[in-house]
């Protein structure tokens, strides 16, 4: 069936918290959001048809799944991602973070460092430092609007930090690199001689742009793969993050043990009933709507590219090889990140995520979701436009 990413969906007055819950985060009311990194598109017909057929049933009790949910995982990976997983490996939790707070406690002690890539995804610091470890900052490295790593300040800050977990978003966010097959393997390299584990966040990896390969890191070398915990999620993709379902693979038997071990500390067993059933559809039945909606990023990407070198003097779109976010440099406005907050919020009537929020290198940018149907995006980037426009006034 033909999809309708067009059509616009109200969802105010739902519990929303993109929509529902400015007040509640410090917002003025009446914002357009376009913020948080869920989708203002409907979920394919076949996720909600299996949605519908288990709310029929009228029991919700706990649930497990067998190999039908494997499979489906399974042939997702392979088809999509060239890699091919293990039963044994996964283990299912409610999401990527609860499991990057899980990897944290697992493998590291109090005091000791992780590593992370800023600007990068800010609960991946918070989680660091909320567990009392300490936070290595290998900050990338930007020229002329691309982002690349630091491989040498990686190393220094491993052995200086005493680092022995590597939190790695592929691909990245918020700067939208997919990252090469030569930097996964020069990464990969570097944390097999310092004795690092790596945890591999790769909720964003079903969508990249036409000229760019996702690879996946333990994929590409079996030692690799015995350092990694792979953290995927049909919740991006399929924009069902409200289910609460994420598969973790994790190769080596040991590391396995201790994940699970650190769930178990928390007494979190058996998944959302609902989540579980999403997830085995979306990955069984989901490939047209996927298919049609990258088509639609692409659009919308296009779209915003013409408009913001049109229309938005001072403003640049750093080129996303992938996710469906916008990591906007605004450094060309020449003022501090409390007026650009301030124009995006009370001028433009906007409710974006401010660059400073994802750490050294965020300064004078703004993140936008353009997750949406493009009368969306348009009015949001022409709310933008206007409101730099009147930038001295």
């Amino acid at each position: 069936m033909r999809y309708d990413f067009d059509r616009v969906i109200d969802r105010r007055g739902r519990n929303c918290l993109k929509y529902d819950f400015a007040a509640e985060r410090g917002k003025p009311a009446g914002l357009l959001p376009l913020w948080v990194a869920d989708m203002d598109l409907p979920a394919a017909e076949e996720i909600k048809q299996a949605l519908h057929e288990a709310v029929e049933h009228g029991i919700y009790g706990y649930s497990e799944v067998k190999e039908p949910y494997f499979n489906a995982v399974h042939d997702w990976m392979l088809e999509r991602h060239g890699w091919e997983v293990e039963q044994e490996w996964m283990v299912k939790t409610p999401g990527i973070v609860y499991a990057i707070a899980a990897a944290v406690k697992a493998f590291t002690k109090e005091g000791e460092g992780v590593m992370l890539q800023n600007p990068g995804y800010y609960p991946f610091g918070q989680v660091v430092r909320d567990n009392g470890r300490v936070v290595a900052d290998n900050t990338l490295h930007e020229e002329n609007g691309k982002y690349t790593m630091d491989f040498e300040d990686m190393e220094r800050k491993i052995r200086e930090y005493n680092v022995k977990l590597f939190l790695l978003c592929s691909p990245h966010n918020p700067v939208g690199r997919v990252w090469s097959e030569v930097e996964l393997r020069k990464l990969g390299e570097i944390c097999l001689k310092h004795g690092v584990l790596i945890l591999n966040d790769e909720i964003h990896h079903d969508f990249v742009f036409p000229g760019h390969r996702h690879y996946v890191l333990a994929g590409l070398d079996r030692r690799f793969r015995e350092i990694t915990v792979t953290c995927t999620a049909p919740s991006k993709t399929f924009n069902i993050a409200g289910l609460q379902v994420s598969n973790i693979f994790i190769a080596d038997g040991k590391m396995r043990e201790a994940f699970i071990k650190e769930i178990d500390k928390t007494g979190y067993s058996q998944l959302n009933q609902m989540g579980l059933v999403a997830c085995e559809a979306a990955y069984r039945y989901g490939r047209d709507w996927l298919d049609q909606l990258l088509v639609y990023l692409k659009g919308n990407l296009d779209f915003a590219r013409d408009f913001i070198q049109s229309q938005m003097p001072g403003v640049k779109l750093v080129e996303p090889e992938g996710t469906f976010l916008l990591w906007l440099d605004c450094r060309d406005l020449q003022i501090g990140d409390d007026e650009l907050d301030r124009l995006v919020t009370d001028k433009a009537k906007l409710w974006l995520d401010g660059g400073r929020m994802f750490g050294s290198g965020g300064s004078g940018y703004q993140r936008i979701n353009m997750a949406c149907p493009r009368a969306t995006l348009e009015k949001a980037l022409a709310q933008f436009a206007e409101a730099v426009k009147n930038i001295s006034n």
